[in-house]
């Protein structure tokens, strides 16, 4: 049973998941195993499972008490032109009704490009379109939420301003938060201090709302970056992300939700920020 206010685990399936049963089913035990209590699938390629397969991962994050959530395929795109919008359309739309299937609550999604155009300009389809979305699952009773993730790199849709305006817009969506990738996306080492992290808490309660903070979704990991922002994900200890400052942050909003590790060194550095943010409460 998890005690704290964040569900801890990993993008994808840790790396010490044995092969039997292997698997999501599999993952999830070793979540459970290893102290952990979340779990994100990661259909980063396509959405190809059968709903049998679906119900079982359900089954076992019941048992487990392990909250699942699903990362969508990275070729999405909700800025792509109208011939090729259909496309990246199904596979959100079939991450939402397969990872629902599956027990998951949460489908995260990479937004797109802007394709050399300001924000002003995309977001008006780009909220056109989810909302578009939001409704078809509504109408078939499907409660997820898509949650469009804040993206390392300047050129990429998905700034903190641009998910915070597709939440806004459309009820349904709501951001995930990478943190490691706001701090890479301006190339110059911002975004690292308990004051910016305190500004970004701030900016987020102004914007959707004080409960918005108790339903968190972050990601989190070490990062490498250049001038253009992100580069590779780092295990912590190889990064200058200050995760001591960014969870000061987040007990003093009394922020709660889940935080899954992105590092490569990925159960090791879930159990390490477990630790930290428990540790950081006690200070």
């Amino acid at each position: 049973m998890n005690t704290l206010p964040f569900y801890f685990g990993t993008v994808g399936s840790p790396n010490s998941t044995p092969k039997k049963p292997g698997g999501s089913v599999g993952a999830i035990l070793r979540i459970r195993e290893l102290g952990l209590s979340a779990l994100e699938l990661g259909w980063v390629n396509a959405v190809r499972i059968s709903e049998q397969s679906c119900l079982a991962i359900r089954a076992a994050s019941q048992a487990q008490d392990v909250r699942i959530s699903v990362h969508a395929p990275y070729f999405i795109n909700v800025n792509a032109d109208d011939e090729e919008w259909p496309k990246s359309r199904r596979r959100l739309m079939d991450a939402a009704q397969f990872g629902n299937l599956a027990g998951a609550t949460d489908i995260i999604f990479h937004p797109g490009s802007y394709f050399g155009q300001p924000p002003d300009m995309v977001l008006p389809k780009i909220i056109q379109r989810l909302g578009d979305c939001m409704d078809e699952l509504r109408a078939a009773g499907n409660p997820v939420i898509l949650r469009p993730e804040t993206m390392g790199k300047s050129a990429m849709l998905g700034s903190l301003e641009d998910t915070m305006r597709m939440a806004q817009e459309v009820p349904g969506v709501e951001p995930c938060l990478d943190f490691a990738h706001l701090h890479a996306r301006a190339g110059d080492g911002s975004m690292n201090t308990y004051q910016e992290w305190f500004q970004v808490l701030t900016a987020y309660a102004n914007i959707l709302g004080q409960e918005a903070l108790h339903r968190l979704h972050i990601h989190l990991s070490g990062i490498e970056y250049g001038p253009k922002g992100e580069r590779n994900h780092l295990p912590l200890a190889e990064a200058d992300l200050d995760l001591k400052a960014l969870f000061r942050a987040l007990h003093e909003f009394g922020c709660r939700g889940r935080i899954l590790c992105e590092s490569p060194e990925m159960e090791e550095d879930a159990l390490k920020m477990q630790a930290t943010f428990t540790a950081s409460g006690e200070n």
